[in-house]
């Protein structure tokens, strides 16, 4: 964890020297995050540091540590201020965390209590600071494993050092609690008492030290909550090669604790053969018994969904699942345990434009994921690697965990749960992309699973529509062969995808809903879906019970098979260093992923006339 800290006393003496506190910070930012800040970030420093560094001198608290831009462990998110000291009555280590308001007014939205709304500033409604600063203490509480006990040694609160109770008022009627309490600049004299009862008149340097280089790690607490909400929401039966693989990891952790021995897993199977449900039966029982355990995608709209089916009603456990980059800076066998979901989507390294140059050293990620944990498991396809950098395959995998000295246990997933179950199925899309050997194949049929072509993108949807009518889940999908343009808060999507007279706009990008419309990470699973074609991205990890798939000019018949013509693709990622035959396999990849989304049956539609007549003839209709 990093932070920019003072004592409250030097911080105090800042405010003499206006401009140059937020510089210093500023400073820190670029080192530590190679993030430039913005002048309205510096001028919020200037303003609100000095203010709260003397009320701290105030109340006596001079030698107390102040951590600011605290950032959470495995987060980019960051803390306005952390006050580390030692508590007035136990002498123990005590922590309040504080979120620093510059707000003179504001007011409850009307809509949803849990929100606020602040005049003149922009971006809309925003979360309640005392939920806000509630969140910030039971995040930390759950992963610095240096906090021994939260309920004792963490509080926070939110400071709204230059507002009045009457222009705020509506704050005050959400509930506080210890990790949750709202203070104003007319309630002075109670926030120095707050302090004074959590923070002794000691030197709080050591307790800084102790909270920063603590180890992180789901707290057993937070092992219990997931244990339960896992248990909860998702109540599956493993069979066959699923309940293995699930025994083979729990005998590696245990393993890994009587002979002190690191293990890597890894999970190998096709789409549909259970790699999630293994994931979260793993995640689940491993809670259960204590054992530190975290869950890592490379997917946004994967990791987004995984978190709202696992924790819908706890964001504790929600913050359970991360992305493969998070783990950058972590300690060997920082967990016991980490369940890599979807590790086809594995990438060369997590440094992007946004890491800092110290840490940018080149390391492989996969050698970041398998250090993580004494027993790194991954869960992989692939056939699914859409992406120029992802590189996760099991030789991949392998050689890296062999030349590091670890012992690596593999088993491959036989069974097909997706696709009605149907292997027939499976064996048929691998044959027709050219990913199996001896060519496309005609469709013999399975009672299991439909197969089937449209004459248009039109009579495809008038096909699917219905379904949605029926209580099934529907989607369409396609190549990205179209133009995406950028969506607008405030504004409908763009109808990009155009075929003749018909057209549709691609998925929503914006991570937030906009009328009828989902957000991009949660396209494949909520109400709204089915109005927009989705891409390969927000596709990919999910299964719907009808999937109509849009082949684009990139994938074409010609002499007796299909080809590809990279030209005709737009997708961004695959820029000019590409090479034609890594653009080919990526493309291959992209089809076979979409075509494999249904679970009841899949509707092809070609935009090419000569492919479009090839697959009526394969698949007999």
């Amino acid at each position: 964890m990093t932070a920019f800290r003072r004592s409250a006393a030097s911080l105090s003496r800042f405010s003499e020297l206006e401009g140059r506190l937020g510089e210093l910070i500023a400073e820190h930012m670029r080192f530590s995050t190679g993030r430039s800040t913005s002048p309205s970030e510096v001028r919020s420093w200037n303003r609100s540091l000095p203010a709260l560094a003397g009320d701290l001198v105030d109340a006596g608290l001079g030698d107390v540590e102040v951590l600011m831009e605290y950032r959470l462990p495995l987060s980019d998110k960051r803390v306005d201020v952390v006050l580390a000291g030692h508590h007035p009555e136990t002498n123990d280590h005590s922590y309040v965390v504080v979120e620093l308001k510059q707000w003179s007014e504001a007011e409850s939205w009307e809509e949803d209590p849990t929100m606020v709304l602040v005049p003149h500033q922009p971006g809309g409604p925003k979360l309640h600071p005392v939920l806000q600063v509630r969140d910030y203490c039971s995040y930390i509480g759950d992963f610095v494993s240096s906090v021994t006990d939260p309920d004792k040694q963490i509080r926070g609160a939110a400071y709204l050092h230059n507002a009045y109770d009457p222009a705020v008022r509506d704050l005050f009627d959400l509930p506080q609690d210890g990790n949750g309490q709202l203070f104003t600049a007319q309630r002075r004299g109670e926030f120095l008492d707050f302090l004074r009862s959590r923070l002794a008149p000691l030197p709080g340097a050591e307790a800084a030290d102790r909270l920063l280089g603590g180890k992180v790690r789901p707290s057993r607490q937070l092992m219990k909550v997931a244990a339960a909400e896992v248990k909860e929401r998702t109540q599956f039966t493993l069979l066959d090669e699923q309940h293995t693989a699930f025994r083979m990891v729990m005998h590696a952790v245990e393993r890994a604790h009587e002979e002190d021995r690191k293990t890597a897993v890894i999970i190998s199977g096709g789409p549909g053969s259970g790699k999630s449900v293994i994931a979260l039966s793993l995640l689940g029982e491993l809670s259960r018994k204590g054992t530190s355990t975290m869950h890592a995608t490379g997917s946004k709209a994967f990791t987004t969904t995984m978190r709202k089916v696992a924790g819908k009603r706890s964001p504790r456990v929600q913050e359970l699942f991360k992305y493969f980059n998070s783990f950058m800076t972590s300690s060997p066998n920082q967990f016991e345990v980490l369940i890599c979901d979807e590790s086809h989507r594995i990438r060369e390294t997590s440094a992007n434009r946004y890491t800092k140059a110290t840490l940018r050293t080149g390391r492989a990620q996969v050698d970041e994921l398998l250090s993580a944990a004494r027993v790194p498991v991954f869960l992989l396809d692939e056939h699914q690697v859409v992406r120029p950098g992802e590189m996760g395959t099991m030789e991949t995998i392998r050689r890296h965990a062999k030349d590091k000295g670890y012992q690596v246990h593999q088993i491959d997933l036989a069974g097909q749960f997706r696709c009605g179950g149907s292997a027939l199925y499976e064996q048929w899309v691998l044959r027709l992309l050219g990913l199996a050997p001896g060519g496309p194949i005609p469709w013999e049929g399975d009672e299991n699973f439909v197969l089937s072509t449209a004459s248009s993108p039109t009579e495809m949807e008038e096909f699917l529509r219905p379904t949605l009518e029926q209580g099934y889940t529907a989607r369409l999908s396609a190549g990205y062969c179209w133009p995406w343009s950028k969506a607008e808060k405030d504004r409908p999507l763009e109808n990009d995808v155009r075929i003749g007279d018909w057209a549709r706009p691609w998925n929503s990008r914006l991570d937030r809903w906009l009328p009828g419309v989902p957000p991009s990470a949660l396209w494949a699973t909520e109400e709204g879906g089915f109005d927009q074609v989705g891409c390969v991205y927000t596709a990919q990890g999910f299964e719907y019970d009808w999937s109509g798939v849009i082949l684009g000019p990139d994938l074409v018949f010609r002499d007796g098979r299909l080809v590809v013509d990279h030209m005709a693709n737009r997708d961004p990622a695959l820029g000019k260093k590409t090479t034609d035959a890594e653009a080919e396999a990526l493309i291959r990849n992209t089809y076979k992923v979409l075509l494999t989304r249904g679970m009841r049956g899949t509707v092809l539609y070609s935009t090419d006339p000569e492919t479009q007549e090839f697959l009526t003839r394969l698949v007999g209709r």
